[in-house]
């Protein structure tokens, strides 16, 4: 497993030696785009739209646009020097915290924890403090020239460390357009609306879940390239035409959820017909 990130972890005076595996990995399915005419990969070139020539990458600097059209030029070293600085310092856990005080809008990347050479005593010892706290760390590290937080925490028999948002990085919802007011709740829809719940609720099971866009386009490509001829089919509609308000929609929906999780009336043998 690739390693992106290797340094340590301290809590108090304990230093740990780790390295970070991306615990994740995006599936999307990456399409080139081509010529029409020809099908040859289109290329992108930089072009400066004052000099009306195209830019190598050793003539682009970065720079920061304070207010519009107007830049502060940031040279590569100073910037090399200052991730050099925040990557030179331990990953430090600042507080330790319960799961639950964190809402999952802060949630952003995972990444195991695997300790480094020397560092599996640490790393057991953090591992079993987490565990028997029932606590998660709070800290701060640079990964590809950002600071971020994050959250240390106990995941099946080793450490994980997931970052998270900035506080300020975090929309308020008050700015949401158009969010309803408190509405008044028809006590019939609501108990319908928690038998529907109830019904629904299971336990969580990733397995049973999967990505049907992505599975049906590399069905389609599969036989693009094995050049079967391809049709479309009109899928069944969701819901039924006729439902046109909220409480029809909750007892159509009851009555499907009992359809589904009707168990299956077991066939009398031929036997046992005879025996009978």
């Amino acid at each position: 497993m690739h390693t992106v990130w290797k340094g340590s972890i301290s809590f108090g005076l304990v230093n740990i030696p780790v390295k970070l595996h991306t615990a994740t990995e995006n599936k999307d399915i990456k399409l080139r785009q081509l010529h029409k005419k020809c099908h040859t990969p289109i290329n992108y070139k930089k072009v400066c739209p004052d000099c009306e020539e195209e830019v190598k990458n050793e003539d682009i600097v970065k720079a920061y646009e304070y207010a519009k059209n107007k830049f502060v030029v940031l040279d590569a070293e100073d910037l090399e020097q200052l991730k050099k600085e925040q990557e030179d310092k331990a990953v430090e856990i600042i507080d330790f915290v319960k799961l639950e005080e964190i809402d999952p809008i802060y949630f952003e990347k995972s990444y195991f924890i695997a300790p480094d050479s020397n560092g599996s005593k640490a790393y057991g010892l953090l591992r079993e403090g987490l565990l028997k706290s029932k606590k998660i760390g709070i800290a701060k590290i640079m990964i590809r020239s950002k600071e971020q937080l994050a959250i240390v925490r106990v995941y099946q028999t080793g450490l994980m460390m997931e970052t998270i948002h900035f506080p300020d990085e975090v929309r308020k919802f008050e700015d949401v357009p158009n969010v309803p007011e408190e509405q008044e709740i028809v006590k019939k829809e609501l108990d319908a609306a928690l038998m529907l719940i109830e019904q629904l609720t299971t336990p969580f099971d990733p397995e049973k879940y999967q990505d049907d866009y992505r599975h049906a386009l590399m069905e389609l490509i599969e036989k693009k390239k094995a050049g079967e001829e391809v049709v479309t089919t009109t899928q069944e509609a969701k819901t039924d035409s006729n439902v046109t308000d909220i409480m029809s929609a909750l007892q159509a929906s009851l009555d499907k959820t009992k359809q589904k999780k009707a168990p299956a009336k077991k066939k009398t043998s031929t036997k046992a017909k005879k025996n009978a």
